[in-house]
């Protein structure tokens, strides 16, 4: 299984919505590592590890799911980081 790893900024009215729930929810749905967080500028930082086409569903999926709240993504490819074990929301 080729693992690859990417940040996702998710800037626009996404703090105080249920969006890193909602984004844990789908993360661990796809069977993926890493974690969610609040940034301090308003935007929500994700960054998810696991297969590729995983990764893309999930953006895809949380997309969907928060639709009208989300406004841009900024995606940065990262090397995978194997101390991520799991999914979480950290704080």
């Amino acid at each position: 299984m080729q693992s690859s790893a990417r940040q996702i900024i998710f800037i626009g009215r996404v703090q105080g919505v249920g969006f890193r729930f909602t984004a844990h929810r789908i993360a661990n749905r796809h069977f993926l590592t890493g974690f969610v967080r609040n940034l301090y500028d308003g935007s929500v930082e994700l960054l998810a590890q696991g297969r590729p086409e995983d990764i893309d569903d999930c953006i895809a999926e949380i997309k969907e799911a928060l639709p009208g709240y989300i406004t841009d993504t900024k995606t940065t490819d990262l090397p995978p980081d194997p101390r991520h074990k799991e999914f979480k929301i950290t704080f």
